[in-house]
């Protein structure tokens, strides 16, 4: 038999790319996607009319933390361990400097906040700050919270946080608020 120089020798490939994307139609539904929890955080609500939001804050009712790119931490300019940072946050918060807190204990320190609903928590960060040191200082920042949240439930309500109803939690919630931010805060 003679050969012609027309015949084409080769595999067929047209069905190929139909095949491949069957496949790909099948992993991408047969695929589940774990959903991703990322840290909390309240946008501010918009500023009422009539209501002078620009105004500054006291820098006593400041808390400044910082962390570099070396995962050090500052607390109000100096340098502390992530051990001593709850326990610094609540002295801060729960000071009662203007005396006007009737369920504080603080020490009423001239240069921590008047109160715990003036005190800011600001937190600055460097871009080379690892995730893992930035997630353990919001951990002991809600720690702090929490902690003082629980006290006053046991004090002013003799339960247990988890024992409380709706509008005691609420107590709580405005007694101690998160006043936490990333942005700048005018001092």
């Amino acid at each position: 038999m003679k050969m012609s120089r027309n015949t084409n020798s080769g595999v067929n490939a047209g069905s190929m790319a139909d095949i491949a994307f069957l496949l790909l139609i099948f992993f991408l539904v047969t695929t589940t996607f774990a959903k991703d929890e990322g840290i909390r955080g309240v946008i501010p609500k918009p500023c009422p009319e009539g209501v002078d939001c620009n105004s500054e804050v006291k820098k006593k009712n400041v808390f400044t933390i910082q962390l570099n790119q070396h995962d050090e931490l500052l607390a109000n300019y100096e340098l502390i361990s992530l051990a001593e940072l709850r326990n610094t946050v609540k002295a801060f918060v729960d000071n009662n400097g203007d005396a006007s807190c009737e369920y504080c204990k603080g020490e009423k320190a001239a240069n921590l906040s008047e109160n715990p609903k003036k005190a800011i928590i600001s937190i600055k960060t460097d871009r080379q700050t690892s995730y893992k040191t930035y997630v353990s200082v919001q951990n002991e920042l809600m720690g702090a919270y929490y902690e003082l949240r629980s006290d006053l439930s046991n004090t002013k309500f003799n339960k247990a946080v988890e024992d409380l109803t709706e509008q005691e939690l609420k107590v709580l919630q405005d007694s101690y608020p998160f006043r936490i931010t990333e942005a700048a805060v005018k001092q």
